[in-house]
């Protein structure tokens, strides 16, 4: 970008990425006391974003199951339905779906764990089990 006609370089912005954007859109979300305009989310987040751009993110949150949305008006009021535990999830699921060999994918999914977190979900696979069994 060139400062004013001069030829000398100005500040660049630094480019976000899709999944930066709506990282801080739920985050704003979570962070309201009530469901709240797109407006609303693209004050919280400041700098030269568009509101094209929040409508954008919103959209595809809402795709995803990371948002809800109900009309107000001639307007939409937004709400976060996930936390980033969930939206991770949700990605997981969405790859995994996407693959024609389900079980060499969590196998590969498995074997690359630490022994950590191979734990955990160990813990979890039992807990879940035994809740089925009830």
């Amino acid at each position: 970008m060139m400062d004013g006609g001069r030829g000398q370089p100005g500040p660049r912005h630094r480019r976000r990425g899709q999944g930066e954007l709506e990282a801080l859109v739920l985050f704003s979300l979570r962070q309201a006391d009530e469901a709240v305009s797109a407006a609303w989310v693209k004050d919280r987040l400041g700098g030269d974003l568009a509101y094209t751009t929040v409508i954008t993110i919103l959209t595809r949150l809402l795709a995803k199951g990371a948002v809800t949305r109900e009309r107000v008006g001639r307007s939409f009021v937004w709400t976060s339905a996930s936390d980033e535990a969930g939206l991770a999830a949700h990605k997981m699921r969405k790859v995994l779906d996407g693959e024609h060999d389900r079980e060499a994918v969590l196998a590969s999914f498995v074997t690359a764990l630490s022994s950590d977190d191979e734990r955990v979900l160990r813990d979890l696979l039992r807990d879940t089990h035994a809740g089925r069994e009830d």
